[in-house]
């Protein structure tokens, strides 16, 4: 067995590659009462220095205090199984909340959170400065159930180094590691759980996120002062394993 490159960006255009990208705009909360307003200017997300940048301000636009980015593959770019290597650095400070998370592409045709599921790679809010969340929703077991399945690690230097993020994504189980150390795995049935698509969504094409939101239900209070904030991202690389 064997890992095969499938897709990538290296973010060695000097641009946002279109072609893998959409970047979503608009403001209003998502379900999360997040304050930024997500645009598709430069001073929000961009390529610098080969990697991409998504950068938050303290401004007023579009009725909101805070302006951000957010990019997808939606549309672009599914997958189902393998592996997914971030090399991100994150940005630091009250209020700060980026991830990198997946969304399968059934939400988009009808099926409702939570019930479709969702994976998040990446997690952090800003007032637990290093403090990483690898996390799993889905119908049975979610935040809003406080049942989600979910694992909170320390790792120091979130912000100031860049760290691999790794999930290896098995059709039992997924795996979370930084710097190839392995952290957490959730497993299909664990502890007596629903193995159900209720309880276990994660057998149909998913899509990559990407963002930095601002405050909201769980990002917390913004502190103004530490404004503007960098997620840096030096490549996204995602594998099919193959015999």
């Amino acid at each position: 067995m064997s890992y095969v490159l499938i897709w990538s960006d290296e973010f060695d255009k000097g641009h946002l590659d279109l072609n893998k990208w959409q970047i979503d705009v608009g403001g209003g909360g998502f379900g999360n009462n997040e304050a930024q307003y997500y645009t598709d200017r430069s001073i929000n997300c961009r390529i610098e220095n080969e990697r991409l940048v998504i950068e938050a301000h303290k401004e007023d636009y579009e009725n909101r205090h805070y302006t951000s980015a957010k990019i997808t593959t939606y549309g672009k770019f599914s997958f189902k199984y393998g592996k997914l290597e971030v090399v991100a650095k994150l940005p630091h400070g009250k209020g700060t909340w980026p991830a990198v998370w997946l969304l399968p592409d059934s939400i988009k045709e009808g099926v409702k959170w939570p019930l479709c599921g969702e994976i998040d790679v990446v997690e952090h809010v800003g007032r637990g400065q290093d403090v990483m969340h690898f996390s799993l929703h889905t119908g049975a077991y979610n935040h809003n159930l406080n049942s989600q399945y979910t694992s909170v690690h320390k790792l120091n230097g979130v912000s100031e180094e860049f760290k691999k993020y790794t999930m290896i994504w098995e059709e039992d189980y997924i795996e979370f590691k930084v710097d190839d150390v392995t952290l957490c795995r959730f497993t299909k049935g664990e502890d007596g759980k629903d193995a159900s698509e209720k309880g276990w969504p994660f057998n149909q094409p998913f899509f990559l996120i990407i963002n930095l939101a601002m405050g909201g239900n769980w990002g917390g209070e913004i502190d103004d002062r530490i404004l503007p904030q960098k997620l840096e991202i030096e490549y996204v690389r995602i594998f099919e394993k193959r015999e």
